[in-house]
């Protein structure tokens, strides 16, 4: 073709056009959720025991069907809820006369494959009806990542801090250098109290490393504990269902929340989809989840964005994979925590499926820092979107779990995260920070406008750290000792909920007064218009006063 037509040349400048996509592949398992080869529901109980499951006979069945049978679905209602025709049980999803614990008391008893017919039932403006209806926690919440290129403990602190005062439940690192993990914890710990007590965290690593800081109290919750939805992919991460029901087991009796991790498109990422829809293998991995006893699943596609959004119906799959797990009666973290799209438009669009009818956590890592020092390779969203986001929020009237700041509040919450990290360094014998650094990280968009620190100092002074059984407490007396009261009664505050436990149940998070506020003592309780969480009262007054709206008084 020599001669273009000119709005299909502007049109092919567009950034949608330099995303990638592909045309359905069902032998590859690139389809998002309409794959002829996915298994018919049907279910046969005998003597108490899932005896055929999805047309599959118990002899036949491979370890993540033999997990689901034996420890997921309850076959006290199997039959009942099986025989439901799933259209009328979508139907129910969407219907507000039909309350949240019936649904529940159903889905608990529904195979995969009936799990995937009801959801095939549902357009995305129905999934996110019953979403508004399923998410365990009447209160919608966010969490944020806080990481950066140079590992920079001082940075993270004062970043830290930062998202703890936007608002944010929940704050997540991880590392560029393994060996920086029990720093990049310590650092957040702090900056994270200092922004507001109650605030969890947790470093994302390898998960013997994890553990281990958590039972130190340097952490206080994990998710990135993979499950997977066909056997092979759980053999190349030589786990099981059963060694990760282990590993939930010793989080949870450290007194450590956490959640396991997984998403559509990970199994044909890894090659080993067995032709069958992204949709169906995620809804087992939701199921693996709900049988390992853990109180909520990150998913929403996460890492494997690109795979479901390369594909027709691919993002109404990732919300299906959602709306699974709340059928579970599972906290989901909804994802929204990884890039996969050049449209601005794009990624709006992808985002408001969770936004707008609320989840858990809208986001499982709304990146609190600028893209290119987002070491979980940058989310859709990142800190120079703060303003579009608050004011959607004004615009919708939602709570997307984000309030509005004033500069001269987050320069001083990010200096005092700063000057508090610094004197717990000083006072572990950890390397000095100085004072050009607290000022450069009070003031800096992120690491590029920070100097390097000595990468060898650190590393083997925080191994030092470790090897001598540093801890928690550690922080805490370092933080009271240099006039950090509150901030070390805060952190104390952190390690007290791993001996009551009360943050262990579905969906909880922690309140500015460390009360607890989860799926058990704020359950969700929509029933149509009128009732459920609605954005009213002092909450409102918050989130719609942002900085820039003028006032009549200054006109």
């Amino acid at each position: 073709m020599s001669k273009r037509q000119k709005r299909f040349q502007v049109l092919a400048e567009r950034p949608v056009n330099k995303d990638g996509f592909i045309k359905e592949w069902v032998e590859v398992g690139l389809v998002a959720m309409e794959n002829p080869n996915d298994p018919k529901p049907g279910i046969r109980i005998q003597d108490g025991k899932v005896a055929e499951l999805d047309g599959k006979k118990r002899p036949d069945f491979d370890m993540i069907d033999t997990w689901i049978a034996d420890h997921c679905i309850d076959t006290s209602v199997a039959q009942e809820a099986m025989a439901l025709d799933s259209l009328q049980f979508a139907r129910m999803l969407v219907d507000i006369n039909v309350p949240r614990s019936e649904i529940v008391r159903l889905s608990v008893g529904m195979t995969p494959a009936k799990i995937l017919d009801v959801i095939k039932k549902l357009n995305v403006v129905e999934m996110m009806m019953a979403m508004q209806k399923m998410r365990p926690r009447r209160t919608p919440s966010n969490q944020a990542h806080v990481t950066n290129l140079k590992d920079h403990p001082v940075l993270l602190a004062a970043d830290a801090a930062e998202a703890a005062f936007r608002g944010f439940s929940e704050l997540e690192t991880t590392v560029g250098v393994g060996r920086y993990a029990p720093m990049n914890a310590l650092s957040i710990l702090v900056g994270s109290q200092t922004g507001r007590p109650g605030v969890i965290t947790q470093c994302a690593v390898e998960e013997a490393l994890e553990l281990s800081m958590g039972m130190r109290g340097l952490t206080a919750y994990a998710e990135t504990v993979s499950v997977y939805g066909t056997d092979q992919v759980f053999v190349d991460g030589d786990d099981t269902p059963w060694s990760k029901a282990f590993l939930a087991s010793a989080y949870a009796s450290r007194g450590l929340k956490m959640r396991f991790t997984s998403g559509t498109g990970s199994e044909v990422q890894m090659g080993y989809a067995e032709g069958k829809s992204m949709l169906y293998l995620e809804i087992r991995c939701v199921m693996v989840a709900k049988g390992a006893g853990v109180q909520g699943l990150q998913n929403g596609s996460i890492s494997c964005i690109g795979v479901p959004g390369a594909v027709p119906s691919g993002i109404r799959a990732v919300l299906g994979e959602n709306v699974a797990t709340v059928l579970m009666d599972l906290e989901v973290a909804s994802g929204n925590d990884q890039t996969f799209t050049h449209s601005p438009i794009r990624n709006a669009a992808r985002m408001l499926m969770q936004f707008l009818p609320g989840t858990d956590l809208i986001f499982s890592g709304y990146s609190s820092v600028p893209n290119y020092d987002n070491m979980f390779a940058g989310s859709t969203h990142d800190c120079d979107d703060y303003d579009d986001y608050l004011v959607l929020q004004r615009d919708l009237q939602i709570d997307g779990g984000c309030i509005p700041v004033k500069e001269e509040d987050v320069i001083m919450i990010r200096n005092k995260g700063a000057r508090a990290i610094q004197a717990v360094f000083r006072d572990l014998g950890l390397p000095s920070v100085t004072d050009e650094e607290v000022e450069a990280v009070t003031y800096a968009h992120g690491s590029r406008d920070v100097p390097d620190r000595n990468t060898t100092e650190d590393l083997s002074s925080i191994d030092a750290f470790m090897k001598r059984g540093g801890n928690g407490l550690d922080v805490v007396r370092a933080l009271a000792k240099n006039g950090f009261t509150d901030v070390a009664e805060a952190v104390l505050g952190i390690l007290r909920q791993k001996i009551t436990g009360d943050y262990l149940h579905t969906s909880a998070i922690l309140e500015g007064n460390f009360d607890v506020l989860s799926a058990v003592n704020d359950p969700n309780d929509y029933k149509g218009p009128g009732t459920g969480y609605r954005l009213e009262g002092a909450r409102w007054e918050i989130l719609k006063d942002i900085p820039q709206a003028i006032s009549p008084a200054d006109i």
